[in-house]
């Protein structure tokens, strides 16, 4: 059994005997009286004495009764209050309490804003209904005096009360039974709670106030926690929205990036840096790096090492490792110290970029730069590099080693390659030199024109130029092979329209020439004998002026039905 239900079942018991006893003294009085002069007057006035103590004796009973149940309902109260921290919920519950317990009409919560004002955040009646602003008609007097004494107030009957009878507030709203007492938190005013009953005076007593003025201090702790709770929690989904969207601008990053702390332990890693590493956020976090990126420990090492000697940045770093799900790429990290908010060095930032399909793409672009003049590459537009071409005339050139075929039968294919590419590397250099196109190595062949993309006024005396250059080019590779290794070119070259453009598919285009004037080029160039250069009569008279040549030969060509007029180039002017 609790202390609260012996307490009650205590009080109950004297209650019940003082009132058995006053009923047998009234018996015993009542007898008395009947008996007349034979009972002594000092026996009545005993009976009498005793008859007032009792009813002395049952009031104090009465007022034990009603502390008591005013201690009862404070410990109830407390007990709700404090049960939740939703401030809302704390709020309704102080009021639908305070109402039950004074027997008030209705009840206003006041509490001080960041300003220092007094706002109502509720307002219930005695059915726990909620009063709406336009229903707030109370006396400011009343609020005001609590406020400023930090005192309690009550009338039982304001109109009558020479404290306030007189306030037009008490008058105009025909206020009656009022009790308002103070909310304390650590010794400063927070609010006021006020109750009234416009219908009943005589409604609040001392009792109620001392109550209520005890609630009052206890419903102001319950609130001001449900405040902080409110703030905390405000706080906190701020602290969570924000690190909600670092979170996404982390993810979102382009570039990799890895933090760790000064033991090398990696902390975070972002999306980026899974691709590029080809590794998962389980396989990093929480794992020393050298643990985590086994085929970089050792450079990832000697740059930490220099970041944590200076204290500085160390940028532009390109690593070239073989990672077991990527292969072999290429890497470009910048690492800088990770500093708190107090510049202190808590680990290393990495910043990881991959660059391996950049390089790829300089690699292609160099190679590209080989075959094609960079002023050529200058003009390119990608966004116009589509199927189609646009008539041209042009000077195309074509250099074949002679006996190469045959060659070919006494080596084998890696050696083979090895001393073409060194024929080729000749001939497109020189071609290159001259800003000619080159369209195509095909096995031990060159194709080059000249006069496009780019207009040039003396192209058929650049493409002669460029052939005489191949064939005094061999003399420089002849000192450097052995005497079998020893090849010519056959030169031809021919001036005429042609058609020039992107020709393949969307996937895979070739920038080349097409037309007669490319046939027979080729043609004659198959005509021409190792270290002879051979031009059209067309292209002769373009360059007549500036080379020497034998006399003329009729070559035929597949595809002419005439035989083509061609000189032998001996020499430049």
């Amino acid at each position: 059994m609790t202390s609260e239900s012996t307490s009650t079942i205590l009080t109950f018991d004297l209650k019940h005997q003082a009132f058995i006893a006053q009923q047998l003294v009234d018996q015993i009085r009542e007898d008395l009286l009947k008996s007349g002069p034979m009972i002594p007057q000092r026996v009545i006035q005993a009976v009498n004495a005793l008859a007032g103590n009792l009813s002395r004796f049952s009031r104090q009973v009465a007022l034990v009764e009603d502390d008591h149940k005013n201690l009862v309902a404070l410990a109830d109260i407390s007990q709700v209050v404090n049960s939740t921290l939703e401030l809302n919920e704390v709020l309704r519950t102080v009021m639908d309490t305070i109402i039950r317990l004074t027997g008030a009409e209705r009840g206003f919560l006041m509490l001080r804003d960041a300003e220092g004002k007094l706002v109502t955040p509720i307002a219930r009646n005695w059915e726990q209904e909620s009063i709406g602003s336009s229903e707030h008609l109370i006396s400011q007097t009343i609020i005001e005096r609590v406020v400023s004494e930090g005192l309690p107030v009550v009338t039982t009957n304001a109109q009558e009360d020479p404290r306030f009878g007189k306030q037009e507030s008490i008058i105009a709203y025909n206020l009656r039974s009022i009790l308002c007492v103070p909310m304390k938190f650590k010794d400063q005013i927070t609010g006021v709670i006020y109750t009234d009953n416009r219908i009943k005076s005589g409604i609040f007593s001392d009792a109620q106030r001392n109550l209520l003025t005890a609630f009052a201090n206890q419903a102001a702790v319950a609130i001001e926690n449900a405040r902080l709770y409110e703030s905390v929690k405000s706080t906190l989904d701020e602290v969570t929205e924000l690190k909600n969207l670092m979170d996404n601008v982390f993810a979102s990053i382009a570039s990799g990036v890895i933090t760790a702390d000064v033991e090398d332990k990696v902390l975070l890693c972002n999306r980026a840096v899974e691709a590029i590493l080809g590794c998962t956020h389980d396989e990093m976090v929480d794992h020393r790096l050298e643990e985590a990126l086994p085929p970089m420990a050792a450079d990832l090492c000697l740059h930490i090492g220099q970041v944590r000697l200076s204290d500085e940045q160390v940028v532009g770093v390109e690593l070239a490792p073989t990672l077991p799900n990527r292969g072999k790429v290429t890497l470009s990290l910048n690492f800088s110290p990770l500093k708190d908010a107090n510049a202190r060095t808590q680990g290393i930032t990495i910043v990881v970029d991959d660059l391996t399909e950049k390089k790829h793409l300089e690699a292609q672009r160099s190679m590209f730069e080989r075959m094609v003049s960079p002023k050529v590459i200058k003009l390119l537009d990608p966004e116009k590099m589509k199927l189609g071409g646009t008539r041209t005339d042009i000077t195309t050139l074509f250099a074949d080693v002679r006996g190469f075929t045959s060659f070919s039968e006494r080596y084998d294919p890696e050696e083979l390659v090895k001393i073409l590419n060194q024929y080729m590397s000749e001939a497109g250099s020189v071609i290159l030199d001259e800003e000619g196109t080159i369209d195509k190595f095909m096995g031990d062949a060159v194709m080059a024109w000249f006069n496009a993309p780019i207009p040039q006024p003396d192209h058929s005396l650049r493409a002669v130029r460029a052939a005489v250059a191949i064939c005094n080019s061999l003399d420089r590779l002849h000192q450097q092979l052995p005497q079998e290794f020893h090849l010519k070119f056959g030169v031809g070259i021919h001036y005429g329209a042609a058609v020039l453009g992107m020709v393949g598919t969307e996937k895979k285009m070739e920038y080349t020439a097409i037309g007669d004037s490319v046939n027979t080029a080729k043609r004659i160039q198959e005509n021409a004998k190792g270290g002879q250069i051979l031009i059209s009569e067309d292209v002769y008279r373009f360059v007549k002026d500036q080379v020497v040549v034998g006399p003329t030969t009729l070559v035929e060509v597949k595809g002419k039905t005439q035989p083509v007029v061609v000189y032998e180039v001996l020499r430049l002017v």
